[in-house]
């Protein structure tokens, strides 16, 4: 069983430790800050037995086989290369980075000293997905690709989605799901176009983006800040589209719409947040000495990265 250390104290690393009691492949063994009285706080809450004061002694921890590294977008980079350079295996929350040339770094790093590393996008892992990546076949050709992803958040300039230096914006904490899922489908794409309001912070609001693709598929998506909206998406192809429910990045049931068919609903739940599956994931491919995940490729991630880089260039 693997022993998890966890860098962060925030909301997405209590969900992780929370949802991983709902598996058997690895415990939390202790949890990092930049502060001992938050380690405390987060491991006297979640029963977390060893809590260190400082991300370099977690990433030192000799009791701890892998890191998740769940702090702020913009110390992605530098707590995994700690970790990493520990000789730990890392899994990196989502954004991996704050941009493509960071990424390219974690990876380089990683693959020069053999170690695993995985970016925690963890909507690749479950159920569903897995499921509907099995019917992408009786689609056809793929021809449009939609999904979004807005929530309704209260303008604070100290909130994390609001705070420039806290790598605030819809697109990275928001907007990389709808991109990821359309990488997913369809590749990366050969051009792109976006548009971008801004917050009162200044960090983007809203992005609403459009992909193009060699095959000459498209990909329409969006990310708010502003306003809940559907989080839906749809697969469409020339024989069948397939509509998932919201929100389509977490557990959720989908519908099959033949071409002159009749619709077929599938439906998946699932207990917890859907996080466990991750960890999974990472447990299985420690034991098969694998260096990363086929499902969330390493080289895939950087090429997210470099769209959302192009995203929020090509918007000026």
């Amino acid at each position: 069983m693997l022993r998890w250390g966890i860098m962060g104290t925030g909301g997405i690393a209590g969900a992780f430790a929370e949802d991983l009691k709902l598996t058997d492949s690895g415990v939390i063994a202790a949890v990092g800050s930049r502060s001992q009285e938050s380690a405390d706080a987060f491991a006297d809450r979640l029963g977390i037995p060893t809590r260190h004061g400082s991300y370099k002694a977690l990433a030192q921890d000799p009791d701890v086989d892998v890191v998740y590294v769940a702090t702020p977008h913009p110390m992605h980079h530098d707590n995994a290369m700690l970790a990493l350079a520990a000789g730990k295996p890392v899994l990196v929350e989502k954004p991996f980075t704050m941009n493509a040339d960071e990424a390219r770094s974690l990876v380089s790093f990683a693959r020069e000293r053999g170690l695993f590393l995985m970016e925690a996008m963890w909507t690749r892992f479950l159920p569903h997905i897995h499921h509907v990546r099995s019917l992408l076949p009786e689609l056809g050709d793929i021809v449009t690709v939609s999904a979004d992803h807005g929530q309704w958040f209260a303008e604070d300039a100290d909130f994390r989605l609001f705070a420039p230096s806290l790598g605030g914006g819809a697109l990275l904490d928001l907007g990389v799901y709808p991109v990821s899922f359309a990488s997913m489908i369809l590749g990366t794409p050969s051009g792109v176009a976006s548009i971008v309001s801004p917050a009162f912070t200044g960090v983007d609001a809203q992005t609403s983006m459009l992909f193009g693709y060699d095959s000459g598929a498209h990909a329409v998506l969006n990310c708010t800040l502003r306003a809940a909206s559907p989080t839906t998406a749809s697969i469409v192809g020339t024989d069948a589209r397939l509509d998932i429910e919201g929100a389509f990045y977490a557990p959720a049931s989908f519908t099959v719409i033949p071409r002159g068919g009749t619709p077929v609903r599938h439906t998946h739940a699932d207990p917890g947040r859907g996080l466990r599956h991750q960890a999974d994931e990472v447990a299985r491919l420690l034991a098969a000495g694998a260096l990363e995940s086929p499902l969330m490729p390493l080289d895939e991630t950087i090429s997210i990265m470099a769209t959302m880089d192009e995203v929020i260039a090509q918007a000026g």
